[in-house]
């Protein structure tokens, strides 16, 4: 076994690692980029070697770097992660002349599978199902019109060497396919350093559904179940889950013995995952192998008893697989959800900026976090968005997304915005909670008009009114302390209650340390254990039953979150909430004459000029952000007076970038 490892990544995945081989009395090295120089991997490591610049071309993919970072801190082994070096290679060829261990699959195996063109063929000759499709070099867009004629449409355009859900897709037309394809070959360049593209047959109503596999260096190669991943946005993978609800035992079996002959025709060990993509009538095909360890490597761990990163180090070190295909348990079942940067009410536009708060849901009752921040952490620009994993473990698939509702509950992030009211209305949404029907098209399917907050539960607001009544009745009471009045506590309240501008009459009544609430005439009991903040998450049991709700001050009201919705709250006397009503509300400013940066993010390109008329649907500009290009298209016709940025600008959220006669 190493006695010291390399860690050649940052962020969650490189915590995870180093959680692991602190188990196993393995000492760790980080690494770090100047935007993570205070980053939670480099506190967590024994060791940490400083890369360079944060753009990962001048510091995370820096091998010759962290080759040399091995050699002075005297590490024996290398582990990648995902994304950077994990799926390179030279990296691992590189290792191996400097007889360093790579803590994943062979060189040959990363190359055949890889590269998505190569795989497909490989897969051919394996007799694994796929995808009718291209696997050739595409010269240009002619010829990929071409192509995409041939097969028919929908077809999804693809970069050879992507992942991630980047440098992909969807084209419906020949005017799609004209518009998308060059964009696809730019991502590509700019996140995997390759341009090549191909084109393949898109199924609809598909599902994601993709095997773990692990094998050793002896020859021993298992799949450790599924995972459904079809829960999806712009491709890229938000909701995972073990196992899934619409495989069958036969499909299961049928799945990983094909996964398992691909892995052995490449001679491939360590952690990987086979992904194929399944129709309604269960049939499945071959997308891609990734030849490292995924994001949502930590479902499988809860079905299994497995720790994936002690596998990979176990077989890097030699070790033969102490289990066998038999072996492999199928308990209860897990969800993942990804917690992204980015705010849902505004089209899930990436977010940047400091985690003034951050405070994670207790991990008890089957809740994991793989977390790689803290309470003060930047979220760059530079990386991707995601902040942590909710993981929640239960014996079925409803009380895991139960679980899963709960703590998103209790997941308190302030500083920048983030999709935790995305994910609990996912949680709580009718078709997901059924199963059978979830597809890849599911959020463009249920959410066609954007996120606007989750689906409203009547039963629910007695107990949100009351808890809402007792946080106002305790900031009332602390201001009146603090003003030197006589205290309340003990005497009954009249207050009515407004909550998204609706009025609710309460009374409250004050008895220790608990309150008795009569909501529009029902009669609650909440139970707060003690003080009630007024900014955090107000933990409560109304009449018997847990409820936790998020609250910020605002003004002289509250903002309070639940259950995937925000609510505007004040508490107000009867008299107040009289005079409440006949008062005009405040007009929002007209913005509607301006075309404004959606996300801090690099101008691309500005497609007009000063003067120029415009059509409703017209690309306006591109603008660039964490990694993806996103085109601006005019809502409506106009003519542009004046253009207030150019390409290669870099601008902040809702900075102006033309406007409008």
């Amino acid at each position: 076994m190493f006695d010291k490892i390399l860690i050649a990544n940052r962020g969650e995945i490189a915590c995870r690692v180093i959680r692991t081989a602190r188990k196993l009395g393995i000492r760790t090295v980080a690494v770090y980029s100047d935007a993570d120089a205070a980053a939670l991997h480099v506190e967590m490591a024994d060791e940490a070697v400083y890369l360079g610049p944060p753009p990962a071309a001048q510091s995370y993919l820096l091998g010759e770097k962290i080759i040399e970072a091995c050699k002075a801190t005297g590490a024996q082994a290398v582990h990648p992660g995902y994304g950077f070096l994990s799926e390179r290679e030279w990296f691992a060829k590189a290792l191996d002349e400097a007889n360093i261990a790579f803590i994943g699959p062979p060189a040959s195996a990363i190359a055949a599978m890889g590269d998505k063109i190569e795989s497909k063929k490989l897969a051919v000759a394996a007799a694994v199902s796929v995808v009718p499709g291209f696997v050739g070099e595409i010269s240009d867009t002619n010829h990929a019109v071409e192509i995409a004629n041939g097969i028919g449409y929908p077809v999804m355009m693809k970069a050879s060497a992507g992942g991630g859900g980047k440098g992909m897709r969807l084209a419906y037309s020949e005017a799609d396919v004209r518009e998308g394809f060059e964009a696809t070959k730019r991502e590509g360049l700019a996140s995997f350093g390759d341009d090549r593209v191909f084109i393949e047959k898109f199924i609809e109503q598909p599902r994601h559904i993709e095997i773990q596999l692990l094998g050793d260096k002896h020859g021993n190669i298992l799949y450790l179940n599924e995972r459904d991943c079809s829960i999806q946005r712009r491709h890229q993978k938000v909701v995972e889950e073990a196992p899934s609800p619409f495989v069958t035992p036969e499909m299961r079996k049928a799945m990983g013995e094909q996964a398992v002959e691909l892995a052995r025709k490449v001679g491939y060990y360590s952690a990987g995952t086979v992904e194929f993509i399944a129709g309604a009538d269960r049939g499945f095909y071959f997308l891609e192998m990734n030849t490292r360890l995924q994001v949502e490597h930590p479902v499988t761990e809860c079905i299994t008893g497995l720790d994936l990163v002690e596998q990979m180090i176990r077989v890097a070190a030699g070790e033969k697989l102490a289990f066998g295909q038999s072996d492999v348990k199928l308990m209860g079942h897990a969800i993942e959800n990804r917690f992204y940067a980015e705010d849902p009410y505004r089209g899930f536009l990436p977010s940047i900026g400091r985690l003034s708060s951050y405070q994670e849901p207790a991990a008890v009752g089957g809740v994991r976090v793989d977390s790689g921040v803290v309470e003060g952490s930047e979220i760059s620009m530079f990386y991707d968005p995601m902040i942590s994993k909710l993981i929640t473990h239960a014996p079925t698939r409803l009380e895991a997304a139960d679980a899963q509702i709960a703590a998103l509950d209790r997941f308190y992030v302030r500083g920048i915005n983030h999709n935790a009211d995305f994910l609990s209305a996912l949680m709580q949404h009718p078709r997901f909670r059924a199963g059978e029907t979830v597809t890849t098209a599911f959020i463009a399917e249920e959410y066609p008009e954007g996120f606007h907050g989750a689906a409203e539960d009547a039963s629910r607001l007695p107990a949100l009114l009351a808890v809402a009544a007792v946080i106002g009745q305790s900031a009332a009471d602390r201001a009146a302390h603090i003003e030197g009045r006589l205290g309340s506590n003990g005497h009954t309240h009249n207050w009515v209650v407004e909550l998204d501008g609706d009025q609710h009459a309460v009374d409250l009544a004050a008895a220790g340390q608990d309150y008795h609430v009569t909501v529009d005439g029902k009669r609650l009991v909440v139970e707060t254990g003690g003080k009630v903040p007024v900014q955090g998450v107000v933990e409560a049991r109304v009449d018997g039953r847990p409820l936790a709700v998020q609250v910020d001050r605002k003004g002289s009201g509250f903002h309070l979150t639940h259950h995937g919705r925000q609510h505007s709250m004040r508490l107000l006397t009867p008299r107040a909430a009289e005079l409440q009503k006949i008062m005009l509300p405040k007009v929002a400013p007209d913005l509607s004459r301006f075309l404004l940066c959606p996300m801090p993010g690099l101008i691309v390109s500005i497609s007009v000029a000063e003067g120029d008329k415009v059509e409703a649907g017209q690309t306006l500009a591109v603008v660039e952000a964490m990694k993806m290009e996103n085109i601006l298209r005019a809502e409506k016709s106009g003519v542009v007076s004046k253009l207030h940025a150019k390409a290669g600008d870099s601008l902040a959220v809702d900075a102006i970038i033309l406007e409008f006669e």
